[in-house]
């Protein structure tokens, strides 16, 4: 059991890549995406919760196992923040990487609320809200600067 909630929670190994692996598994996380992207919106909004609720329980207890709050490897949060990020973008690569940027640079920077999730609520919640705030905050630039594009270049 332990080995399937390790690789769950490191997004199937995604996390255990050397130097940044937030970068990794969000990378990693744009894979299933594109194949999940095509869900009728109610079924992608209840993969979404699914994904957060299993996140909720993994990255728990990983962390755990792990013996170490929020470990690096664990990127289960990651997939959902980038899940988030992706969810309404245009089926285009250059929208895809914009929104790989801008999750990474909201999860990085930590703007408020996730700042306080992050330093205030530990455990699976706080692992998964910073990244779920994170992704909100990448979804509405991506679709404003998308927005904004397409009325500039139209």
């Amino acid at each position: 059991m332990n080995r399937l909630i390790m690789a769950l929670a490191t997004g199937f190994y995604s996390g255990r890549l050397p130097l940044c692996p937030g970068t990794w598994g969000s990378l990693a996380a744009i894979l299933p995406w594109f194949f999940l992207r095509e869900l009728p919106w109610p079924a992608y909004l209840l993969m979404l919760v699914l994904v957060f609720i299993l996140g909720f329980f993994v990255s728990g207890s990983a962390e755990k196992l792990l013996d170490q709050p929020d470990a690096g490897p664990i990127v289960i949060d990651e997939f959902l923040g980038m899940f988030i990020t992706l969810a309404f973008a245009p089926d285009h690569p250059a929208a895809w990487v914009l929104g790989f940027l801008l999750f990474r640079f909201f999860d990085i920077k930590k703007p408020f609320p996730c700042s306080w999730f992050d330093e205030r609520i530990h455990g699976g919640i706080g692992i998964m809200m910073d990244d779920v705030i994170a992704g909100i905050y990448a979804l509405a630039s991506l679709q404003l600067i998308w927005f904004i594009g397409d009325m500039i270049w139209s």
